[in-house]
């Protein structure tokens, strides 16, 4: 690190906790500082375009893929850099948050890369934020067994997954840190303080500084992460390009800039990810004012669909054309409980594994240890030996703008049961991410917060459409705060009730529920603790 330091004041106002100091040490945070002081102005305009373009798009204004870069994508030469080691072979995925436990076992669990998750599996508490950090550090230094107070071993085993951290996104800020009174956007915070710590102890491992990026909605937002590659090396006097990360395409505009986004990183990228739940969640959020965007149940929109399907076979094509790996998504069934119907629940996600695998994906994620041998089973069936399938560029596969937007043909009312699953499952989840908890088995799933933003913006939908009355949907939330209550003591159900009337039941729809949540609650309780 040059000598050199920023002259600006950084403030730490989280609540120190056990070992905090190992990672908000002053160097990691004046390169935090250095990150802010380089980027963070660039964020406002980017955030403002979202808007534009979400209002755009709710006003009727058509979707499709932009002129302005037709060059990019007609030219057939460029491609993204070669895998990096630990990233060539990806044919299962295991995703969570960076908490002690999870972190050993992930990382023993098998598969070949974890996730370490401070987004959408993460409740944003300062604790779970510079604990798990302190977990990442913990565990590339081999330090990370531990023993539970019930007698319980947690030992890391001698080949653990290659990791790979997702930051939180562009939309939210961290409250607990301030550079000259302003918080810190919050992918800066959770890239940085993982950079400065690990990059070069996982270079040294064989591996390196590797990344998911979440929420990205255009090729303007993948072009600053590539500047903050490129300063973080530079600061740190790591190679250039030493940086690989794997870009979520979890938005419905990203899906329209693909290759641009793979361009814009090519030098720092390792693929893409079909992040299918948030990918759900933003088409329903972007376009919740139109009637032709009507959406039934959730389980009823099943990665069959049309729209989907298309969405799918576009980003195979796109990644193995420019020889970047293509990620399937989320399985997030938890084996347990009644034997049949764990069978048929494993039949299930044996069956979307398969058409993964068959259609060109080099890789996918499952939420749970016990699914890593379900998909690696299907997985080795079609590759074999093989690290990858990038040589099946897909050239068969002609997807437009109006193939990725078709949705009539599965569109429709909700069911009564629908509507009340979407109240049951939004609720618990906020009540968890309020008590710290972000991933959450709920009625045999791993749910995150792109399960409770789904449920949330089709409860607002459904208003909106008045295909369910605000009275029906009230009522259900009575009856459904009741069975809380008596299911957990210690549950916030005044809270998590309060958080959910704001995000699905108000006049305007939130983009999130994270940011007025985040600030709200989580910031608030740990203010009026300290």
């Amino acid at each position: 690190m040059p000598a050199h330091a920023t002259a600006h004041r950084v403030q730490v106002l989280g609540t120190r906790g056990e070992r905090h100091e190992e990672i908000l040490t002053p160097a990691a945070l004046d390169f935090v500082a250095r990150l802010h002081e380089a980027f963070a102005p660039r964020r406002p305009e980017l955030l403002r375009e979202r808007l534009r373009r979400s209002g755009n798009l709710a006003s009727g204004t058509p979707l499709d893929f932009s002129r302005a870069t037709s060059a990019v994508r007609a030219d057939p030469d460029w491609r993204v850099a070669p895998p990096a080691p630990g990233l060539v072979d990806r044919r299962v995925e295991i995703t969570g948050p960076p908490d002690r436990r999870m972190t050993v076992n992930a990382l023993n669990s098998g598969a070949q890369v974890w996730m370490a998750d401070f987004e959408d599996a993460t409740s944003p508490t300062w604790d779970n934020l510079i604990g798990g950090q302190l977990n990442l550090l913990d565990a590339i230094e081999r330090r990370i067994d531990f023993t539970t107070p019930e007698g319980k071993e947690y030992r890391l085993g001698d080949s653990p997954a290659t990791i790979v951290v997702r930051p939180r996104g562009w939309h939210l800020t961290e409250e607990h840190l301030e550079i000259d009174g302003r918080p810190v956007p919050a992918s800066l915070v959770d890239f940085g303080l993982y950079f400065f710590h690990c990059a070069q102890r996982q270079i040294d491992a064989g591996h390196g500084p590797y990344f998911y990026l979440p929420k990205l909605e255009n090729r303007y937002e993948a072009r600053l992460w590539n500047d903050v590659f490129l300063l973080a090396q530079e600061l740190l006097g790591i190679p250039r390009g030493t940086v690989r990360a794997t870009v979520l395409i979890e938005t419905v505009t990203a899906a329209f800039e693909m290759e641009e986004i793979l361009y814009e990183l090519r030098e720092h990228s390792s693929g893409l990810n079909a992040g299918r739940w948030d990918y759900l969640f933003s088409l329903i959020k972007n376009f919740a004012h139109r009637t032709d965007f009507l959406l039934p149940d959730r389980a009823k929109v099943t990665m069959t669909a049309p729209f989907m399907r298309a969405y799918t076979e576009l980003l195979v094509r796109t990644c193995h054309r420019r020889g970047a790996h293509a990620i399937g998504g989320m399985s997030a069934h938890v084996p347990g409980g009644d034997a049949a119907a764990n069978e048929a629940a494993l039949a299930k996600v044996r069956l979307d594994k398969e058409r993964e695998a068959e259609d060109g994906f080099d890789g996918s994620w499952v939420a749970h240890p016990g699914l890593v041998p379900v998909c690696r089973a299907v997985f080795d069936g079609v590759l074999g030996e093989r690290p990858h399938q990038i040589e099946r560029t897909r050239e068969d596969v002609e997807v437009h703008a109006a193939d990725l937007l078709s949705v009539r043909r599965i569109s429709g009312p909700p069911t009564p049961e629908g509507v009340r699953a979407n109240v049951a499952v939004a609720l618990r989840y906020f009540d968890a991410w309020l008590r710290g908890s972000g991933a959450v088995a709920l009625d045999g799933l791993m749910e995150d917060a792109a399960t409770a933003e789904i449920a949330r913006v089709q409860l607002w939908q459904w208003l909106r459409h008045r295909t369910v009355t605000r009275e029906e949907v009230l009522g259900l939330l009575d009856s459904e705060c009741a069975a809380l209550a008596q299911e957990r003591p210690d549950a916030l159900v005044a809270e998590a009730r309060a958080v959910l009337e704001d995000t699905a039941l108000g006049r305007e729809l939130p983009a999130f529920f994270t940011p007025a949540a985040y600030t709200r609650h989580l910031v608030r309780r740990t203010e009026a603790r300290a």
